[in-house]
């Protein structure tokens, strides 16, 4: 099984919570300061939801993405 790095710029994120929304795995959640952050990487299976619905483009996953 691959690994897929998901980088995210929080100085981009709006916090709107889109991209935790649309996760199928659960991957994404908030951090204390309201950013999106990565709390279950090794579930990510590369589907790049998250970052196809991040309107402000402060995602990116890395790594041999489906899709």
């Amino acid at each position: 099984m691959a690994g897929y790095v998901l980088n995210i710029r929080t100085n981009w994120c709006k916090s709107c919570g889109v991209c935790i929304a649309f996760c199928p795995k659960k991957v994404l959640g908030f951090d204390e300061a309201g950013k999106v952050s990565v709390k279950n990487p090794e579930a990510c299976i590369g589907c790049r939801l998250c970052e196809l619905r991040c309107s402000d483009f402060a995602i990116d996953v890395e790594g041999d993405t489906v899709g």
